[in-house]
């Protein structure tokens, strides 16, 4: 029995979590690799996104973590880098601000149409594709950024940007290695 305000570790959210799990053990997807924390918490996920190649982040090494909600699928996980980023999309603490995690139903904001919102049919590995996606593009979204200081630094000193996402990319591959 799990204490309350605890996810249930045998409910329909675990069961689908395990199947993934056990997806993404069976086939690997080029790009990341993502397991369990701790094998007795199916809610909370450790995952490594490989730098995609010609982009910035092109040989980094990207520690994250997955936290899913007891309501999952429902609700969907939080994404967090433990590595350093420096990206227009990923908060200062690493929380990571993609229409794909956003809560299903409309933005009130305006920004995003609720079919870009979370729905209870993504997977993982969709979640991961488009963190990588986010990673690849030449032009990170600047209408409504996580972290407002690399936004301006896109917008007023591309090369300083780069420069600073290039020296966190050698960072985390020197630390990969440690």
């Amino acid at each position: 029995m799990s204490k309350p305000g605890t996810p249930s570790q045998s409910g329909t959210p675990s069961l689908l979590l395990r199947r993934q799990l056990a997806e993404l053990t069976k086939h690997p997807v080029e790009g990341f690799s993502a397991g369990l924390v701790d094998d007795n918490n199916l809610f909370e996920w450790e995952v490594l996104i490989i730098g995609p190649p010609d982009t910035l982040y092109e040989g980094g090494f990207f520690k994250a973590r997955l936290s899913f909600p007891p309501e999952f699928p429902l609700l969907p996980p939080k994404m967090r880098f433990i590595t350093p980023m420096w990206h227009p999309n990923i908060y200062a603490d690493g929380l990571v601000c993609i229409s794909i995690l956003h809560p299903p139903g409309d933005d009130q904001y305006g920004y995003e149409e609720a079919s870009e919102r979370w729905l209870p049919v993504h997977t993982i590995q969709s979640i991961l594709l488009s963190v990588i996606s986010l990673l690849s593009s030449d032009t990170p979204n600047l209408d409504s950024p996580a972290n407002v200081d690399a936004a301006k630094e896109v917008r007023t000193d591309l090369a300083g940007y780069k420069k600073k996402v290039r020296r966190l990319v050698r960072r985390s591959a020197e630390e990969a290695f440690d």
